[in-house]
């Protein structure tokens, strides 16, 4: 963990270095597209010209949680932020099998395409993360930089859960959601799944209110699916599964270290799995929403991270 607190300073003096600033809303500022993908709409929010910024959320959020990273990157990058399948906007097919990694991964695909672009910067946090591994993997060609947010390596993940304790009580709601169905009265967390329910974790009560709209006509059978299809199953007593394929693009990793659902210890030996230049930031006070805890920090070292790799 010493590793992760020098490069905690680091990360605050470059934020210190831009300012401080608190970013505006850009509600209001962007424009709304949709890409076709194999016949799932895909809705995104875009702001900013440049290079090309993809950016995926994750559970239970939709494109609007990148609000702070896109008011402060719009002025170098064109910053696409979308609505995963299931959610807000977006297509909701039903059936768990249509939330098979291999369709997100291709929904990604097909708004860079639809942009009239051959590659972009992959953005992604909590299951966008994951999303954002396996097109890095699946499709390396159409990434020129990664950038994951609170959703450590595949092979990290696999390790914790076979042999940390505390990672595996930590996922214990995942199994939740596995098992689960949305009508359960204690399926959130001992909680009903709600719009406002879901909206639990937002603190500012604008964006709380926006959050709700955008999960009232959202699926959360799809929400569900995501865990149903894709979340790892390994335990202690399940054998090891295989290792992911070996990266080799400039990636950018952060953690909120108050997360308590996915351990900081599964970062150990990210730079092992890419041969490419690899940077590990931590911010110490901020939970797993990292993006909007530590929103200065995040915007901040992203810019000066991409500018130095242009």
């Amino acid at each position: 963990m010493g590793k992760f607190s020098v490069l905690s300073v680091f990360a605050l003096s470059v934020s210190l270095l831009f300012g401080n600033a608190a970013y505006a809303d850009i509600w209001d500022e962007v424009e709304h597209g949709y890409a076709d993908s194999n016949g799932v709409k895909i809705h995104y929010a875009t702001i900013g010209e440049g290079p090309l910024l993809v950016m995926i959320h994750g559970f239970p959020d939709f494109w609007y949680s990148w609000r702070h990273q896109m008011e402060g990157l719009k002025d170098d990058f064109k910053v696409v932020a979308i609505d995963q399948r299931g959610y807000n906007q977006s297509g909701q097919p039903e059936g768990n099998s249509n939330y098979n990694m291999q369709y997100l991964v291709s929904d990604v695909a097909a708004v860079i395409s639809h942009l009239g672009e051959e590659k972009a910067t992959i953005v992604g946090h909590d299951w966008g993360g994951s999303v954002a591994w396996q097109f890095a993997f699946n499709v390396p060609q159409m990434v020129d930089k990664l950038i994951i947010l609170n959703l450590p390596h595949p092979n990290g993940i696999a390790r914790e859960l076979a042999t940390n304790t505390e990672q595996q009580q930590n996922s214990g709601y995942a199994r939740t959601f596995i098992e689960g169905s949305p009508s359960d009265p204690d399926i959130l967390f001992g909680g009903p799944m709600t719009a406002e329910t879901l909206s639990f974790w937002v603190a500012d009560p604008v964006a709380r209110q926006r959050y709700a709209e955008a999960f009232a006509q959202s699926s959360f059978d799809a929400m569900l699916a995501y865990y149903k299809q894709n979340y790892p199953r390994g335990d202690a007593s399940a054998s090891a599964p295989p290792a992911a394929p070996q990266l080799n693009v400039p990636l950018l990793v952060f953690h909120g270290l108050q997360d308590t659902a996915l351990h900081s210890n599964g970062l150990n030996n990210t730079w092992d799995w890419n041969d490419a230049d690899t940077t590990i930031v931590a911010a110490p006070t901020a939970n797993h929403f990292v993006q909007q805890d530590a929103a200065e920090l995040v915007t901040s070292t992203m810019q000066w991270w991409l500018k130095a790799r242009e």
